[in-house]
């Protein structure tokens, strides 16, 4: 049996003259600059959206090359100094007997900044080449990356923590290591680039409209 395609219905706000304000949802009709309800400048489509997306992803991309190399954590005693980067201190960690700590630690500095890349990038692609993914799917995809990007700051929490509380003076202190803003950049870098990409372009497919090159 044959099934019809889910959004074969749907009708957009740019298809029935309509624009929707990104603050508010309001919808007003085509040609009208401000919102009436919040006072937002009001835009069919943002056109620089993609390049904002890229420059932001890159930037991001160039700041989590040190955040892993360089140490994130220093710690000085006595008798000597040690520092870690992120996956030498999950490691360590694993060793110590705390896996689940290690294991939150590399999911939330590894595995979710690495797959928001991966995520933007294909998002941004998808509008460009006309993905055959759905755009609801998309659509799910891109609130997935917003809501998550606030959790990858879980290295930074985690230094910030013991360097206030581990100090003992003569005997050992704890300090941030270069990574530790390296990373915060990184962070920074993909959740703009993530609120720059303008999601109404993923329903563009429907109307037939043309993605932004």
């Amino acid at each position: 049996m044959e099934r019809s395609d889910p959004n074969a219905h749907l009708v957009t706000a740019r298809a029935s003259g309509m624009v929707g304000c990104q603050h508010c949802a309001e919808a007003w009709p085509m040609g009208t600059e401000i919102c009436g309800r919040c006072g937002s400048r009001l835009s069919s489509r943002d056109e620089t959206s993609l390049q904002k997306v890229w420059a932001w992803w890159l930037a991001g991309i160039i700041c989590y090359i040190p955040a892993n190399t360089e140490p994130m954590l220093i710690t000085k005693t006595l008798f000597q100094n040690e520092s870690s980067t992120i996956v030498g201190g999950a490691i360590e960690l694993f060793e110590y007997g705390n896996p689940g700590i290690a294991l939150i630690i590399l999911i939330a500095s590894v595995g979710i900044p690495v797959a928001k890349f991966f995520c933007i990038a294909f998002l941004a692609l998808s509008v460009r080449h006309r993905s055959a993914t759905s755009p609801g799917t998309r659509h799910r995809i891109y609130d997935v990356v917003e809501y998550i990007g606030r959790w990858s700051m879980i290295d930074v929490f985690v230094v910030a923590i013991m360097s206030s509380l581990v100090q003992f003076s003569a005997v050992a202190t704890v300090t941030a290591g270069p990574a530790s803003l390296a990373f915060a950049l990184s962070v920074i870098c993909t959740m703009l680039s993530a609120q720059s990409f303008d999601s109404r372009r993923l329903w563009d497919s429907i109307d037939g409209s043309v993605p932004a090159r």
